[in-house]
């Protein structure tokens, strides 16, 4: 028995060419996907690490900031008691940090007022076609 190898201009041939590229196409796609994953994977570790250490850092500098805000604080009641007296001093002092107060809550509920939500996701939805959507089959 021998083995004959097809004439590189028959038909045989051609589909054998184009069946092995195929495969080839196959198999690198499929290499170019799972690269591309781990890819974004390593990355997203690494983004996500360096987010953890600057959110830590915010943190830290938050208590650092209340800090100085509280020596502050003592410092201009220390302050105000030599002019009147240690009461009144502590009165101005929290008067003072309630209308701060007062003025950022006042702030932060516009702000909050201004959220939409997901208005062009919401839009979306219901522009689905009905045959998407559950229907009773009771009918």
């Amino acid at each position: 028995m021998t083995h004959t190898t097809p004439d590189p201009d028959s038909a045989e041939h051609e589909r054998s060419s184009l069946g092995a590229l195929f495969n080839d196409l196959t198999q690198n796609v499929s290499l170019l996907v799972r690269q591309e994953i781990e890819l974004a994977k390593t990355e997203l570790k690494e983004s996500a690490s360096s987010a953890g250490k600057g959110a830590g850092m915010y943190a830290g500098a938050g208590v650092a900031g209340h800090f100085v805000l509280l020596f502050l604080s003592v410092a201009a009641f220390f302050g105000l008691s030599l002019w009147i007296g240690y009461g009144f001093s502590a009165l101005v002092v929290a008067a003072l940090w309630a209308v701060i107060g007062l003025v950022l809550a006042s702030a932060a509920k516009k702000k909050m007022q201004e959220i939409k939500g997901l208005p062009n996701t919401a839009e979306t939805v219901k522009r689905i076609p009905s045959a998407f959507t559950p229907k009773d089959d009771a009918s």
